[in-house]
């Protein structure tokens, strides 16, 4: 399926960026004191495994606070974590999640101003708004390069899947050959994303979070990062890269190509080869010896040119870093 695929849908936090997200900017909302809300929001986010959790209890920890043992832990994959931390009900997760509990913010207007390449992160405290927290999560250094080489590889179509705000994602990947953007996705938006892509050929799901499992087991063929991504994308994936780069994926559907045309290739001449020989024996030109000496001959022959898939492809040259950043 490697060599077959034609659209190309790819995960944002943690497959084209880094995954480690870091918060830039906090802005505090009504009376709440800054020091409270970044200690509740953290001690809640201790529970998740999301990168911008993560991110979030670094800063709590770099900050030195003291944070606290959570409890009724609620996450949803694609939408936030729900809890209690020190008798307060949070609610800490994107705007989806707070009209879910019914929280009133008011994100058009209280996020003007804020950073446009950043993710959003809505905290809720007792069901008053609380906090709006952005973070930032640079490109990987080869994402463009892999997705122009991808490109020479056959990849007609890349569309970007993410769940954040669509300015967000749209400054990502702003000069990059990518197609089209999905945004503010939950992982059921996600899989029909790419079940909608499939009229346009052969699905590959590149992904590396939980959020991305269901989508994965949905694309024709489905890639996972591996080195630091969750265990059930790898799970329901078909290829799991076991390195922290998209970098092998355009060397693994070469390899894939190159293998696929050599095996035809060894079959065809295989068939060809013994029809000639069944067609002289038939009109007496080999004798039985001869005819069995000959079929030997032709495995040989099907055998060495297989192995001609062992040697390395250099069926596409590798784009520049220059290339890619001018790109259109």
């Amino acid at each position: 399926m490697l060599a077959k695929v034609r659209v190309l849908v790819v995960d944002k936090t943690g497959t084209l960026t880094h995954g480690t997200a870091r918060m830039v900017s906090m802005r505090i909302l009504g009376a709440f004191p800054e020091d409270e809300v970044l200690g509740l929001a953290a001690s809640l986010e201790q529970a998740s495994g999301h990168p911008v959790g993560q991110a979030l209890v670094e800063e709590a920890r770099r900050r030195g606070r003291t944070l606290s043992q959570p409890e009724a832990v609620v996450e949803t994959p694609g939408e936030g974590v729900t809890g209690h931390v020190d008798g307060r009900h949070l609610v800490v997760g994107g705007l989806h999640l707070m009209r879910i509990h019914g929280i009133d913010f008011r994100i058009q207007d209280e996020a003007r101003g804020l950073a446009a390449a950043a993710a959003t992160v809505l905290v809720a405290i007792d069901g008053a708004p609380a906090a709006i927290l952005e973070f930032a999560d640079p490109l990987r250094a080869d994402g463009g390069i892999a997705l122009l080489e991808l490109r020479a590889c056959g990849i007609e179509r890349v569309v970007l899947a993410t769940g954040d705000r669509c300015a967000v994602a749209e400054a990502l990947v702003a000069g990059l050959p990518v197609d089209a953007v999905a945004a503010d996705l939950d992982p059921t938006a996600k899989t029909n994303t790419v079940a909608a892509e499939r009229r346009n050929g052969p699905v590959m799901m590149v992904g590396d979070g939980v959020n991305d499992a269901p989508a994965l087991a949905a694309a024709d063929l489905g890639v996972a990062l591996g080195a630091r991504g969750a265990a059930a994308a790898a799970e329901a994936a078909d290829v799991v890269l076991l390195v922290d780069s998209l970098a092998p994926l355009p060397d693994a559907i070469r390899i894939a190509k190159r293998t696929r045309t050599i095996a035809l290739q060894s079959v065809w001449i295989g068939l060809g080869l013994s029809l000639a020989g069944m067609t002289a024996a038939a009109l007496g030109h080999l004798s039985p010896l001869q005819g069995a000496l000959l079929q030997e001959v032709i495995d040989v022959a099907v055998i060495l040119n297989a192995m001609r898939a062992l040697g390395g492809s250099q069926d596409a040259r590798k784009p520049t870093a220059r290339e890619v950043a001018r790109h259109p």
